[in-house]
């Protein structure tokens, strides 16, 4: 078994990695509705609400500030921003949405392991001060805003 270390991440993008947390137990809560056999309408209707709540303003603060950090033609920002784009529309399918929920938990889960484990460590190498200082007063950390009324994802 790999031993990894734990990532020694800057305060600046401390709060950003907070809320990979809590994408990574969006995904976990997805996992476990399915898994439970929670209507898709449930399902689909948290999704709509982490989208607008936790999701788009995270991307919106990566494309600002965090990704310009690195050339707009680095390949890590080639990827993410792809990734970026092809998590939206699995959260706004309403075609088949089941297909789309099940590939969101396993997409948005690999997405947030590499920003954490690749992206963020090399803008942690490139970034300067006044860079990382802007990012660290431009996002402060509130916490999760999780206040969902239907926790379809606890024992009942």
């Amino acid at each position: 078994m790999e031993n990894r270390k734990p990532l020694k991440r800057h305060e600046a993008l401390k709060p950003l990695s907070r809320q990979h947390h809590f994408g990574l137990l969006f995904s976990w809560k997805l996992r476990k509705g399915f898994a439970e056999n929670i209507s898709i309408d449930r399902l689909k209707a948290y999704t709509n609400w982490f989208f607008i709540n936790e999701i788009e303003p995270h991307f919106k603060l990566e494309e600002d500030y965090i990704f310009p950090i690195l050339d707009a033609g680095h390949p890590f920002i080639v990827r993410v921003l792809k990734e970026h784009r092809r998590l939206e529309r699995l959260f706004h399918d309403q075609e088949n949405i089941q297909n789309s929920l099940s590939l969101l938990e396993e997409e948005l889960e690999a997405h947030i392991r590499f920003e954490e484990r690749v992206l963020f460590t090399e803008i942690q190498k490139v970034a300067t001060k006044e860079e990382l200082e802007e990012i660290k007063k431009t996002h402060f950390d509130s916490g999760s805003k999780e206040d969902y009324p239907d926790p379809f994802w606890e024992k009942s």
